[in-house]
């Protein structure tokens, strides 16, 4: 079963396989218990470097396992040794174990919450089959086995879901008051609460977006659509024309808009690959959003610079200063950095 595990977090299970072995998971509390244990590890490892490597990856898997294996056999040797001597205790303690067994939540009950670290990125799988990819400053709260008749986890920044089909079971994902509800499908949240709205952008199948209040409401999108659900504060920065780069937006109470348009840049999701992608894009969104990725503060010193637009493609991994300075190669602008209070400021270059 060791080998089933193992095949099944380097991707080597056909479907049918990957079903039939979270079947068993769900059946067995042993494998259930070492499939969670793994899981919590890959995810550990997926934060780091090492996730942008897959075959450094696979051999610090390999090597978990070794280890893990080591201390088996080795707790094994020193039962088999002392067996004779423990019989007498097991009989004694035999009750007191299974109260304190029975006294434990259920495996199945344990509520995870992974946060992705500024300028880090996660891709983990959930325990139906789901594969989830984390951006910078994303905490996912979800729970270990998807247990009754919904699969639920909740998100507050960025996430890309690619939703295992399960009929009986519709997934429910829950931001700041916005519930999107599907059945199997792939499709994008941007949900910081600075932000002061929810953005919902569906890549494939159907996804339906509504409050939480008011599930027969809402909004159903096709393929290729999104809906940015807008709160009252939002509205209100928008009218007078404040920015908004440096304030925290409260949590969306209630929704006054929910707007429907088409993706019009498929390439902004492959920050899930580790790229940035950017396209005609306001100066300003771009510093909002480099601000959220990396947890720094960007002061503007020359307000003319937020109407600069800017096409083009970062990796990640590059960093916010190297961000920066292939930006100023296209548009003339200073940068000056705080390292101690982590603070860029930025002012126009006059020729």
């Amino acid at each position: 079963m060791e080998k089933q595990i193992k095949k099944y977090f380097h991707d080597e299970l056909t479907p049918s396989e990957k079903l039939e072995f979270l079947r068993k998971v769900e059946s067995d509390d042993e494998l259930q218990k070492q499939f969670i244990e793994c899981k919590n590890m890959y995810a550990l490892l997926s934060v780091s470097h090492i996730v942008d490597n897959g075959q450094e990856s696979r051999k610090a898997y390999i090597r978990f396992h070794q280890v893990v294996r080591k201390r088996k056999i080795r707790r094994i040797m020193l039962k088999t040794a002392g067996y004779a001597a423990m019989v007498a205790l097991l009989i004694i303690c035999t009750h007191m174990i299974t109260i304190r067994y029975f006294s434990k939540p259920l495996i199945s009950d344990t509520t995870n919450t992974l946060f992705v670290p500024a300028g880090q990125r996660v891709n983990l799988t959930l325990h139906d089959g789901t594969n989830v990819w984390l951006n910078a400053q994303t905490k996912l709260t979800y729970p270990s086995v998807f247990n009754g008749n919904e699969r639920r986890v909740t998100i507050e920044g960025e996430g890309y879901f690619d939703v295992a089909k399960d009929a009986g079971k519709p997934f429910i994902v829950n931001s700041q008051g916005v519930e999107m509800r599907v059945l199997g499908t792939k499709f994008n949240v941007y949900s910081y609460p600075s932000e002061g709205y929810v953005q919902a952008s569906l890549i494939e199948g159907a996804l339906h977006v509504y409050l939480s209040e008011g599930k027969s409401e809402g909004v159903l999108l096709k393929p290729d659509e999104q809906v940015t659900i807008i709160g009252d504060q939002m509205r209100q920065s928008n009218s007078n024309g404040e920015d908004r780069a440096g304030n925290d937006a409260e949590k969306l109470n209630s929704a006054t808009e929910m707007c429907v348009g088409k993706i019009t840049h498929r390439d902004y999701f492959l920050w899930k690959d580790g790229i940035y992608s950017f396209e005609n894009e306001l100066l300003i969104n771009i510093l909002k959003k480099l601000q959220l990725y990396y947890d720094v503060q960007i002061i503007v010193n020359d307000p003319s610079i937020f109407q600069w637009e800017y096409t083009g493609k970062f990796r990640q991994r590059d960093g916010i200063d190297e961000i920066l300075r292939m930006i100023q190669h296209i548009h003339k602008f200073k940068i000056e950095k705080d390292e101690e209070k982590n603070i860029i400021t930025l002012s126009k270059q006059h020729v």
